[in-house]
């Protein structure tokens, strides 16, 4: 039986089956004019078909011997093909490099001593990014990788060159390191650039490149920075900002500084900046250096006198509400045109807190009558008698973030500043402050801020929740703060593939939370373990009169297709425990399949008057096929080494999807946000630890947040979203 056809979408070639076909010395026909969305298909003489690529792939494996020599190498091979995707996914794709840099250290081949499938899968995953695997392939980053991959190209190379010279470009992709390699489009994808210009983007499967360029950046010379204010938890607003500073100081070989902007000792404190360091571990990102704006108080404030004494800024005592006003009208202050040595002799009340002093501010002397209302003579300075979480009582005058920022990045010799396009009007603020103080450019970076449906991103709104007690704290699973996401179960690998599926557009989008959750489910639906619980409530015996008279245990898979899972131990007992809903819907007679069991029969429904099912019977029919029964059951043995559980089910803060400035956000609060279900767990659950991912087989993905301690204390577990589920608010 001979492989007739062979057909695939030009859009997304299987590069590994491609590979695999030619190597193993097939010559089927090439049809490449599938649809985009159509899995690729061999058929054969006999006109029978196979689908799907890890279907071709293994195919290929067992025919030609690239499977393997035994079980376990079988084995390992699968293992390598159901990591492999994680090469296609963006930003996950270095971490990928780095685990299997590793796991090549001692090996030639990826399993055992010669060419697997497991080898064309990798490769494919390289070969497919292009000059993005080239560029690191040159670097030397991944030394263990770049060794396995040049032997596999130089062995292989007339059969592999062929196909990336077909489906990637005109000249391989699999020369020695030091050809230069091209991209040469076979597939495009229009997709919008930093700019909001249509371009021309090459990305294997017709999905939008990861690749974003920062404007004049030049390798080895970017040098960014991430400036949080300490007043808050980082939330997943903000992690954008991160994330995208930590993608152009590797892409650029660059500098990255964390620096804390701490101007405002009212909002700021200890905990917060200890909090944001915590977070900024979670995500992941490294950081060459530390620093605080606050290190900068002494300079900042001989600018102010620099300034003031340039006539470039002046003292004004205008009160709060009125000077709102006047800038929103245009109408100059009338203290805007006071004397250098008036405004000086302010100024020096301003820094000893007098009384006096507290009435004024430092303003800049720019132009009232801008159209951008940012020009219209900001504040520079403050007064504030509050001490600062770093420097105590020493100041009583603070800069503001608009006249702190530009110096600070002059000073730290930051070449490009990343900022939310929702700020671009102060861009022009920002140079022209720049340019009074005398310092150097920077240049302005803007993107799209990251806004999610039926979510407050205000850290003053999110305060509010924490203050009034609708929620638990900064990081309750239901507040979008990265503590609060991941706690509820997010993998910081969705939520990069999340952000940089995105780009740096600087379109303002409002993204829905089922997107990043589903991504989410594709990262942890392949690992995480398998568990059984059963509802409390009203749950029913089911008694199988044939079942085992003395109770036996069988060790089992915690994930069947995941070895690394490890493994359970199932007790079978005669009767069993199943939940009321699965209770309700079973009929005398009836065949069902036990989960990880077999079938049984039921014989026998009790009700009670009401027509409540109370309890059940039936007799095992092991031999019965799962295919023919309609109900599969999950279960739990009649035992005292059950675990007691808490479900808990999560909703959005708020009733609406998006927020307007003007209204209140008590109007919109929803009023049960948080849903909990007390159930039975199998024994195997005492050893979960916290912050592990499971699934309750049909019931969901949950992370364990409260682990085991004692039989009268439950386990929690957090509910996952994936990106299915609907929520009240919705």
């Amino acid at each position: 039986m001979d492989i007739v056809t062979f057909s695939f979408s030009a859009a997304t070639p299987p590069l590994s089956v491609i590979a695999a076909v030619k190597l193993a010395g097939f010559s089927p026909s090439i049809d490449a004019s599938l649809p985009s969305d159509s899995a690729p298909t061999f058929i054969f003489s006999n006109g029978l078909k196979l689908r799907g690529p890890l279907v071709l792939l293994r195919y290929i494996a067992r025919t030609a011997n690239f499977y393997g020599q035994n079980a376990f190498e079988t084995s390992q091979i699968d293992e390598l093909l159901e990591y492999a995707p994680v090469l296609s996914s963006g930003p996950a794709f270095e971490t990928g490099c780095k685990y299997i840099d590793d796991y090549l250290e001692k090996r030639t081949f990826l399993v055992g001593y010669s060419l697997s499938i497991a080898d064309l899968a990798i490769w494919a995953g390289l070969a497919g990014t292009g000059k993005r695997w080239e560029s690191l392939r040159k670097s030397k980053k991944y030394p263990n990788l770049s060794r396995w991959y040049n032997s596999i190209v130089t062995e292989y190379g007339t059969a592999l060159n062929e196909v990336t010279t077909t489906y990637i470009g005109k000249k391989g992709l699999g020369e020695p390191s030091a050809t230069k390699p091209k991209d040469h489009p076979v597939v495009t994808d229009k997709w919008k650039n930093v700019n909001g210009d249509v371009s021309e983007k090459i990305k294997l499967g017709g999905k939008p490149s990861a690749e974003i360029d920062l404007p004049d950046a030049e390798i080895g010379k970017v040098r960014l920075r991430f400036a949080p204010e300490p007043s808050g938890y980082i939330h997943i607003g903000h992690s954008k900002a991160a994330f995208l500073n930590k993608y152009f100081t590797e892409r650029y070989q660059g500098h990255l500084i964390l620096r804390f902007d701490d101007t405002n000792p009212a909002k700021e404190s200890k905990e917060f900046e200890e909090s944001i360091a915590k977070d900024i571990d979670t995500l992941g990102i490294k950081f060459d250096t530390i620093t605080y704006t606050s290190d900068y108080f002494p300079e900042l404030m001989e600018m102010a006198e620099k300034l003031i004494s340039q006539g470039k800024a002046y003292v004004d005592d205008t009160p709060k509400l009125q000077l709102r006003q006047e800038r929103m009208n245009g109408i100059e202050s009338k203290c805007r045109n006071n004397s250098v040595d008036e405004n000086l002799k302010l100024w020096k009340e301003m820094i000893a807190g007098s009384e006096r002093g507290l009435q004024c501010v430092v303003r800049g002397k720019l132009d009232m009558q801008d159209p951008n209302k940012c020009l219209r003579d900001p504040v520079y300075y403050r007064c504030n008698t509050l001490p600062h979480h770093r420097t105590g009582s020493k100041y009583k005058v603070y800069p503001t973030y608009d006249f702190a920022c530009p110096y600070v990045d002059a000073k730290e010799g930051i070449t490009h500043a990343l900022r939310a396009s929702e700020y671009r009007d102060r861009g022009a603020q920002y140079s022209r402050i720049r340019d009074d103080m005398g310092v150097r450019e920077v240049l302005i970076y803007e993107f799209s801020r990251l806004n999610m449906v039926y979510t407050l991103l205000s850290k003053r709104n999110l305060l509010w929740f924490v203050q009034t007690g609708k929620v638990d704290g900064w990081d309750d699973p239901r507040v979008p703060t990265v503590q609060g996401i991941v706690r509820r179960g997010l993998k910081i690998e969705a939520l990069i593939q999340f952000i940089t599926e995105q780009g740096a557009s600087k379109n303002l989008n409002l993204m829905e939370w089922d997107k990043l959750w589903t991504i989410n489910k594709k990262i942890i639906d392949p690992v995480c373990p398998r568990h059984t619980a059963v509802i409390a409530e009203r749950r029913v015996l089911l008694t199988l009169t044939d079942g085992p008279e003395k109770s036996f245990v069988r060790i089992i898979p915690r994930h069947k297709k995941f070895e690394a899972a490890g493994n359970k131990a199932t007790t079978y007992t005669k009767r069993i425990w199943i939940d009321y809903a699965d209770a309700g819907s079973i009929s005398a007679g009836e065949e069902v399949t036990l989960m990880d069991w077999g079938n049984a029969i039921i014989k026998e429904v009790e009700k009670d008057q009401d027509g409540n099912v109370t309890g059940l019977s039936g007799v095992l029919h092991l031999e019965g096929s799962v295919k023919t029964t309609k109900l599969k059951l999950t279960w739990l043995p009649d035992s005292d080494e059950l675990v007691s559980l808490t479900l808990a089910e999560f909703d959005h803060l708020i009733t609406k999807k998006k927020v307007e400035k003007k209204e209140d956000i008590i109007d919109v609060v929803n009023p049960c946000t948080k849903k909990e279900i007390l159930a039975y767990g199998d024994s195997n659950m005492r050893n979960l630890q916290r912050g592990e991912i499971l699934q309750l087989e049909r019931k969901g993905y949950f992370r364990c947040d409260v682990p085991f301690v004692r039989p009268s204390k439950p386990i929690v577990l957090f509910l996952i979203p994936d990106g299915r589920q609907q929520t009240s608010s919705k």
